[in-house]
């Protein structure tokens, strides 16, 4: 079971603090629901934190928003990377991981403009045995 709360939040390639990493009210994905996530765990291994089938994860992201025609903007290993940096910010080792490509504040309307890419945050959480 993971808790809910993290220090920084990797946010359209920023590491932002928990408290900032906000979006509008009017954020295309809480009105019509475009958005792409994964649910990704890391393991604690005696070689060091390990994050489950991360290359598999970060393609079936980007899968998922090219069928959607919306891209997300980042590679699978820049992706990757980011996942890497939001657990050596948080401080974890065993974690879950949650990156979410999302639509953001293109205006309301069904079909947002020609060319829109996806808006990408990845969280991660300590993952506490119950």
């Amino acid at each position: 079971m993971a808790k809910s709360t993290a220090d920084f939040i990797w946010f359209n390639g920023e590491m932002v603090p928990w408290a900032e990493a906000n979006v509008h009210v009017l954020t295309h994905a809480m009105h019509y629901g475009t958005s792409v996530f994964e649910g990704v765990r890391c393991y604690n291994t005696p070689k060091g934190p390990v994050v489950f089938r991360h290359p598999e994860h970060a393609k079936r992201l980007k899968d998922s928003a090219k069928i959607y025609r919306f891209p997300i903007p980042f590679t699978e290993e820049e992706i990757m990377e980011a996942t890497r940096e939001t657990l050596r910010q948080n401080k974890l080792e065993s974690a879950y991981i949650r990156p979410l490509g999302f639509v953001g504040n293109v205006g309301l309307g069904v079909c947002p403009p020609e060319g829109t890419v996806m808006d990408l945050i990845i969280a991660a959480f300590p993952w506490v045995h119950t």
